[in-house]
């Protein structure tokens, strides 16, 4: 019957999307669950110290008598460690993403990309350990420093880890930039460094910005590495050899010493709700550029 064989394909037709939009609500709820999970163990801090006390304060000493929950030094560490990768891993990533799309010739570029898949799921306790006995050494040998477990040991492993990230979402927007816009361009008598730096890097822009940020929110996020190579004093730096203790390698170490309850323990899931709060700034930036574009 006609009639049947139309209610059975629509009843196949949405019974996927269903099942999608039941898995992705699903997704969402786990996010707020989380948020207000964050904010009920985190708030309570604000009746033993005030916002201003726990982002402006340069003391971090919270089992002494009274507390000090001064958190400027973990903020500023993690902003500084997320910085430095950046600069150190963001511009390499997108060169090694345009070397490998328009001049490293097919056969050798497959051996680049599984390279960069390795990489990429190499764990982040390796490279941890690897700081902690090669290159902290190394530093500290040969810069003639104190320690180096320092901001600058812990930056380099990170940029490490978000260099596939960017390199390989670099990629795949640089390959999807219409081969017609590069003929275009050659036809004007246009070079391929000029092709590449002005056709090809534009038409790419949007993509390399997103793989930007993201590796950028890795960075703002990664707990091992920086709990193992930074040093682990919470202070604020003052060159890129100083000893830091970014917020995630303070929420590792000191998790599993504090007493459920304490100021101490909802001062760690404050710490929480502010790396959430910059991933949520950071996303929020990226909409406005975006949207931007858009309307220009």
């Amino acid at each position: 019957m006609p009639g049947r064989e139309e209610g059975r394909r629509n009843l196949s037709e949405a019974a996927p999307r269903r099942v999608i939009t039941a898995v992705a609500m699903s997704g969402i709820l786990v996010m707020v669950f989380i948020l207000l999970f964050l904010m009920k163990e985190g708030m309570p801090i604000l009746r033993d110290a005030s916002i201003t006390e726990l982002a402006a304060g340069r003391l971090w000493y919270p089992v002494s008598s009274p507390p000090l929950f001064g958190m400027m030094p973990l903020i500023a560490g993690s902003m500084a460690v997320t910085l430095v990768s950046s600069v150190l891993a963001i511009p390499f990533g997108v060169a090694l993403a345009l070397f490998l799309t328009e001049i490293c010739p097919k056969r050798i570029s497959g051996f680049f990309k599984i390279t960069l898949e390795i990489l990429g799921f190499l764990p982040s306790v390796v490279l941890g350990f690897i700081g902690m006995t090669v290159i902290a050494p190394y530093l500290q040998v040969r810069l003639e420093l104190l320690s180096g477990l320092n901001l600058m040991n812990a930056s380099m492993l990170l940029g490490v880890m978000i260099l596939p990230t960017v390199a390989t979402l670099s990629e795949e927007s640089l390959h999807a930039v219409p081969q017609s816009q590069r003929d275009a361009s050659y036809a004007l008598g246009a070079t391929r460094c000029e092709t590449m730096f002005k056709v090809v890097l534009p038409g790419a822009s949007r993509g390399i910005a997103q793989a930007a940020i993201l590796g950028v929110m890795r960075s703002l996020g990664e707990t091992m590495v920086v709990l193992m190579a930074s040093g682990g004093a919470a202070l604020l730096p003052e060159s890129v050899f100083d000893p830091v203790r970014p917020l995630t390698s303070a929420v590792a170490a000191e998790m599993g010493e504090t007493s459920v309850g304490s100021g101490h323990y909802h001062a760690l899931f404050f710490m929480g709700c502010i790396l959430l709060l910059f991933t949520l700034v950071l996303n929020v930036l990226v909409i406005k550029i975006e949207s931007r574009r858009e309307a220009n």
